[in-house]
């Protein structure tokens, strides 16, 4: 055993030299194995095709990739420091981690945002959330690593002292690895000299990948946190980087860093053969454009698909399968498995549906086993949660244990009576001329609503301008702001002008978050009250509670404009059929969420014009006899829909929230209409 991490990479690094097959112990981190042969084949493989990439970049680049389980790497200026922008963030998350686990520091604690810990930049919480916020540790962290959040940043490491990154970076024997001060705070610095000449933090490639391979061995943490910080990682939402160019689907842990002249990505690749550590450094870029097809992020995605490729395509099928990532959305064979599994291991048996669909009842399966193997209830699947599975049961597996009399435990047989089975975890039914509630089941349960939340979006603006019809004519210059708003999208850039008519069908037809963020900055001065702390964004969510309250919606509130996930945003199936019987009075509501297409052009301060196209999410329409109203979906929230449909004089409005799919809220939906009609003798 050696006595510490510095003493194993310093041994490591000269043992290797001398021996072609080499069992690292210890720690434990990896296995090198096959001929020395296929390591130079794997190296060759690599200059070939990377390193011409590199000597083709306008900057500064360092490069580092190893497979953790056979030693194989590629290695280019590996040793000699860069800056890192925020990927710095993920050895500040390490460091927490490992505070937590000396007890220095609880997940749960709780940190205040004040207005003096706001600074710019990357994140949500300067622009979204208010002073005297509170918010524990783990979501601090969450949204350090998932949205790059730099006031988030600040606020733990104030909670673990600055110093302690770099200390406990030291103790890995990574002393390139080094945060300078906070974000946006340079008078902060622990090393004005290195601040001058990295920004932010350092490291090099090689340290990068070291530090992924202790997470990636349990080296840094015990189970349950090593998860979390996996977790944390795969909800990274860079995609501009190695992520752009993988195929949907791949699993890929990793956090990246982006400035004027910098751009870097590092982490952890699975891929058929195994996982795949890497860590891409660039800086001095001639090209600092913030566009997709910046040069910096095309030579991340270029090199992250040749790294991808080139695994996969040694990979066998079956080990492709087992590696596949399993969370809200996937579907196919290896989820059937994993629903046998999980019925046949879980006491009480959950009874899932073996339909292949990983949707939010699985989920809370999963998180179930979680939570009895002692792991951190997440819901996703990562390679510690597939160990604790153990081999999962396969159909031939219930067969062979029913032959031999084993007893399979079976549920009753089903009734004839009652409204179809679904997977939405509440829906509601409505009559559509009076607003009552008809049917319904979990109908008050408060629900991420998701994209739901833009029918009250919409109906502030449009009773509004109901009064004030001048304003529809009005032009909304797009923010910045806005335009970086994440998930769904109007397509709209900042500087770019439109009618505040037209941006009401790019907020209900392609279900734009954008949109919605930019109608709160328009219009949240003319809704704030004498109660409101400050006008704009916050004052148009203000408004949007008081008229949940006025309508008697007494499962909502909201957090937001648009429905992204937050722990206190919540709605429920009876609120929001509620809400669109309301909604519905109102002729302007009724044809935006009744229109498939609507094409329109816009204007931009820099004098240029473009056509832009928004199709309706709602597949409804497609159908005769439905209205359309809004769809929503979130991986917390699952599948969302609230719909209008009429038959003969009858007319219902449906709401099912948590389907496990896209395609199951549909059916799910016209299912409980056709049920509804039939209870109600409509033919």
């Amino acid at each position: 055993m050696f006595d510490n991490i510095r003493e194993y990479w310093i041994r490591r690094d000269a043992c290797a030299k001398q021996l072609s097959r080499v069992l690292h112990i210890g720690l434990g981190l990896s296995i090198l194995i096959g001929s020395a042969d296929k390591c130079r084949a794997q190296l060759h493989i690599f200059d070939r095709q990377v390193k011409p990439l590199i000597e083709a970049h306008r900057g500064d680049v360092a490069v580092a990739i190893k497979h953790l389980r056979t030693g194989q790497s590629f290695m280019y200026r590996e040793s000699e420091p860069q800056a890192t922008a925020s990927l710095i963030k993920f050895p500040i998350m390490v460091a927490a981690y490992r505070q937590v686990e000396r007890g220095h520091l609880s997940l749960d604690q709780m940190l205040t945002l004040r207005q003096a810990d706001k600074v710019p930049g990357s994140g949500i919480l300067t622009e979204h959330f208010s002073e005297g916020t509170q918010l524990s540790l783990r979501d601090a962290i969450r949204l350090m690593i998932a949205y790059s959040d730099n006031t988030a940043t600040n606020l733990v490491l104030d909670a673990m002292g600055l110093a302690t990154t770099n200390d406990i970076m030291a103790e890995l024997g990574l002393d390139n690895t080094r945060i300078h001060a906070k974000v946006y705070r340079r008078d902060t610095s622990l090393a004005p000299d290195r601040s001058e000449r990295y920004g932010l933090g350092s490291t090099t490639a090689s340290e990068m990948i070291r530090l992924f391979a202790l997470l990636e061995s349990g080296a840094l943490a015990n189970p349950m946190h090593t998860q979390a910080m996996f977790d944390h990682l795969y909800a990274c939402n860079d995609s501009m980087k190695v992520r752009k160019d993988l195929p949907p689907g791949t699993k890929l842990a990793h956090k990246t860093g982006s400035l004027d002249a910098v751009r870097c990505d590092s982490g952890i690749l699975e891929t058929g053969q195994g996982p795949i550590a890497f860590c891409i450094l660039t800086e001095k870029n001639v090209d600092q454009s913030w566009s997709d097809d910046n040069k910096g992020n095309r030579l991340c995605a270029e090199i992250g698909k040749i790294i991808f490729n080139h695994f996969e395509s040694q990979a066998n099928p079956a080990a492709r399968e087992n590696v596949q990532a399993l969370s809200i959305g996937a579907n196919g064979p290896l989820v059937q498995c994993l629903q046998r599994t999980l019925n046949a291991r879980l006491t009480p048996s959950p009874q899932l549906t073996v339909d292949g669909v990983f949707g939010p009842t699985t989920q809370a399966a999963v998180k179930v086993f979680q939570e009895q193997a002692a792991l951190e209830p997440t819901g996703n699947l990562s390679s510690i949660t597939w160990k604790k599975l153990g081999p999962l049961l396969s159909e031939d597996d219930l067969t062979a244990k029913s032959a031999t009399g084993s007893p399979i435990s079976k549920m009753p047989q089903d009734s004839l009576q009652g409204p179809p089975f679904v997977t939405s975890s509440a829906w509601a039914i409505a009559d559509g001329t009076t607003g009552k509630v008809l049917f319904e089941s979990e109908g008050d349960s408060p629900r991420d609503p998701a994209s739901t939340t833009k029918i009250m979006t919409a109906l502030l603006v449009i009773e509004y301008a109901a009064i004030h019809p001048e304003v529809l004519d009005e032009t909304i210059v797009f923010s910045q702001h806005a335009d970086a708003t994440i998930g769904s999208s109007s397509d709209l850039y900042a500087g770019e002008k439109i009618s505040v008519r037209e941006l009401l069908f790019g907020l209900m037809l392609p279900s734009g978050n954008d949109a919605s963020v930019a109608f709160a900055e328009h219009f949240g001065d003319r809704f704030k009250e004498q109660s409101d702390a400050t006008g704009g964004y916050t004052a148009f969510v203000a408004a949007m509670n008081r008229k949940a309250k006025e309508l008697g919606l007494a499962t909502t509130h909201y957090e937001n404009t648009h429905g992204l996930t937050h722990a206190t945003h919540k709605s429920s199936a009876r609120d929001l059929v509620k809400l669109a019987h309301h909604a519905w009075q109102q002729p302007l509501f009724r044809e935006l969420v009744s229109t498939p297409i609507h094409e329109t052009i816009v204007d931009s301060i820099a004098g240029y014009s473009r056509l832009i196209r928004w199709k309706n999410t709602n597949r409804l329409l497609e159908i005769e006899g439905y209205h359309g109203i809004k769809t929503g979906t979130t991986d917390v929230a699952g599948a969302c829909l609230v719909s209008r449909g009429q038959r003969g004089d009858q007319r219902l409005i449906v709401v099912v929230l948590g389907a496990k799919s896209s395609e199951a809220r549909y059916t799910e939906t016209r299912n409980l209409f056709r049920w509804a009609w039939n209870e109600l003798g409509i033919d």
